[in-house]
């Protein structure tokens, strides 16, 4: 048997947790089930994690890199004029290959939304760091035109939406999204 670095339990540890707080949420997952998942105990889980959030949030900023590392990505080496077209493309193959991450992006915003409600607002910082960088990513990328930003943004919120209703990719809601993305 191979024993793993503590570097690599970890990573099992955020892999794991993005799978059980994809499907059950913050609340509704225990550490128990992700150190059971990992096949670790709960005291070894808590010595590489210090408690729950942050193994929740471990898996949050993962999801969120993992995002904007496929949406950047999707848009070098291309040309300007085809770089919004590769991104959405990307990021529509992104949730249609990894429905765990939409789910896991989907929790990510319940779970900040109960925090600020609260009154925990350092655990919206982190996701709101998160979602700064992938702001800044589609922003350059885009040659920073903050509308142009915007709107793509939120398309992919409407497929965010698409997807968890179950509408497949291809599907005539999804006609044009992009197209009529970039503004005049």
């Amino acid at each position: 048997m191979v024993r793993m670095s503590a570097d690599e339990r970890r990573e099992s540890v955020i892999r794991a947790a993005m799978s059980e707080f994809a499907h059950g949420g913050y609340k509704g997952t225990s550490t128990e089930a992700i150190a059971r998942r990992v096949g670790v105990s709960q005291p070894y889980l808590f010595r590489l994690f210090p408690n729950k959030q942050a193994i929740f949030l471990a898996a949050a900023v993962r999801c969120m890199d993992t995002t904007r590392e496929v949406i950047g990505a999707a848009a070098e080496g291309v040309p300007q004029d085809e770089k919004l077209s590769r991104m959405a493309i990307a990021y529509q193959e992104l949730i249609h290959d990894n429905p765990e991450l939409l789910l896991m992006q989907m929790q990510t915003y319940v779970a900040v939304a109960a925090a600020e409600a609260a009154g925990d607002h350092e655990f919206g910082e982190v996701v709101r760091d998160r979602w700064q960088r992938l702001w800044d990513t589609v922003h350059l990328e885009l040659g920073a035109e903050v509308n142009e930003t915007t709107v793509f943004l939120a398309y992919g919120m409407l497929i965010n939406t698409l997807v968890s209703l179950g509408f497949p990719a291809g599907h005539r809601n999804w006609e044009g999204f992009y197209e009529t993305a970039r503004p005049e």
